[in-house]
């Protein structure tokens, strides 16, 4: 059992095709963005806004598969959609975690009967939900590396007042700033960086990415930029690090990924404690 789950037999000749580099392109990118906007997440309180809009990219790549345009597409167009409801129904804390609920089992159910509908293969069906390598290609990565552009962007020109409004929302709207313009912004952002998840990791496990570094960084450190740089290398580590694990065996990339982010929370969580000592 063991050797079937981990085994580096051929794992130089499998790094050598083109679709393993473009996953590992792919994952590269999704770190880096996922990596920058985990500590605001888990700032936030937005761990269950991740997985819904995750649900919500799932469902806008089932319609994609029906339809027969590229499911990264669907993904995002999904997610972005899920973003602004989220933004504009569940602005207040208190009526969050229920807008979210509701719309989550929703998108859910509606995912599941397009792909009762799709008609193709199962493995694309089963990509959505668990994450293939296999289905990064070079339109993937256009997509992939445009989203990421643009919410790196939106990132670095907004970062100080998200960050003012993540760690207090109540002074922050004393001071001027337009929180709930950033609660919609960042809802969005959330969105189209969950649709680069869905792909890679599946609609299932986006939290592993989005919200294990971000609780892991804030065990070991109260400062926002250093969290924000131990966040993007502990994703990096899962995605590159899950995704080269799962080559050989040929086993679904998603529980590499989760494994890694697990056991990576789990020792800041005990250097966070023996600091703290």
């Amino acid at each position: 059992m063991v050797d079937r789950l981990f085994t580096l037999e051929g794992l130089g000749q499998l790094l050598a095709l083109p679709f393993v580099q473009n996953a590992l392109i792919a994952c590269a990118v999704l770190g880096l963005v996922a990596g920058a906007l985990a500590p605001l997440i888990v700032a936030r309180g937005m761990a269950f806004a991740v997985h819904g809009t995750a649900e919500l990219a799932f469902t806008g790549g089932a319609a994609a598969l029906l339809i027969g345009i590229g499911v990264g597409v669907g993904a995002v167009a999904g997610a972005v959609v899920a973003g602004l409801v989220f933004g504009v129904l569940g602005l207040r804390q208190r009526e969050r975690d229920s807008v979210i609920g509701v719309v989550l089992a929703f998108g859910l159910g509606l995912g599941v009967l397009m792909l009762a509908l799709y008609s193709g293969r199962a493995s694309n069906k089963f990509g959505l939900l668990t994450g293939s390598i296999v289905s990064v290609d070079s339109t993937n990565l256009w997509v992939l590396g445009t989203v990421a552009v643009l919410v790196v962007a939106v990132m670095a020109v907004l970062y100080r007042p998200l960050l003012f409004a993540s760690a207090d929302p109540d002074v922050a709207l004393a001071r001027g700033v337009p929180v709930r313009l950033l609660s919609l912004v960042f809802a969005v952002l959330i969105g189209l960086t969950t649709a680069l998840a869905v792909p890679i990791v599946g609609a299932i496990l986006v939290l592993a990415v989005m919200i294990a570094p971000g609780a892991a960084a804030a065990r070991v450190t109260a400062s926002p930029v250093l969290a924000t740089v131990l966040a993007v290398f502990l994703a990096e580590l899962s995605l590159l690090g899950g995704t080269v694990l799962s080559l050989a065996p040929g086993l679904p990339v998603s529980g590499y990924v989760a494994a890694i982010a697990f056991l990576s929370y789990l020792a800041c969580r005990l250097i966070g404690r023996l600091r703290g000592r």
